[in-house]
């Protein structure tokens, strides 16, 4: 499915990974990644990021957001798999994913646009989702009542392409639904 609206391009694949296949990664990857607890100063205060992360990509790469600079995590051999499989399917290299751990429906993602330096322009932002699903959320930056939700479900692909990072946000927010544990790979190109 191919969503397209004033400067927004996506492209959604519900169920990219099979079901034995999304159920295998996620297990591998909720056991098998460093995953850190990142903290974050807002209004003058430290406080702990609302989920967990994991940066890895090829040697040398780091990723400045959030004002906390990310040095790589070695590639792990699920993610290099996982990397194998997308980049074949949507004919699109990437060279680091941010992992993105949301432990249940309290941990949640703020708004933001995926637009730093670099990501260079345009970036292609491929985003995996293994474990529960999450409602994901887009508003124009210019104005915000334009706005458009989609439910990313287990082993879908999300590909966020074109102007999407320059003209709109995205975020996950918290649910009150009670929730399983969920896994967002979000692959890119570090220029």
């Amino acid at each position: 499915m191919i969503i397209c609206a004033e400067q927004l391009q996506l492209s959604y694949f519900p169920k990219f990974l099979g079901k034995a296949k999304a159920d295998e990664f996620h297990l591998k990857l909720t056991e098998n990644l460093d995953w850190q607890i990142e903290y974050y100063r807002m209004f003058g205060k430290i406080l702990p990021s609302p989920r967990l992360i994991a940066w890895h990509g090829n040697k040398g790469l780091n990723y400045r957001y959030s004002g906390i600079n990310h040095p790589p995590i070695p590639w792990t051999k699920e993610l290099l798999v996982i990397k194998t499989i997308i980049e074949t399917n949507i004919n699109h290299s990437f060279n680091s994913v941010l992992a993105n751990f949301y432990r249940d429906g309290q941990d949640s993602m703020g708004w933001h646009a995926d637009d730093e330096p670099e990501l260079g322009i345009n970036p292609v932002i491929a985003s995996l989702s293994l474990g529960e699903s999450r409602r994901l959320c887009f508003r124009n930056k210019s104005s915000p009542r334009q706005s458009f939700n989609i439910s990313l479900e287990h082993g879908s692909l999300l590909v966020m392409s074109g102007q999407t990072q320059h003209f709109w946000q995205h975020a996950i927010p918290k649910t009150k639904i009670n929730c399983q544990s969920r896994i967002n790979l979000t692959f890119r190109l570090i220029i």
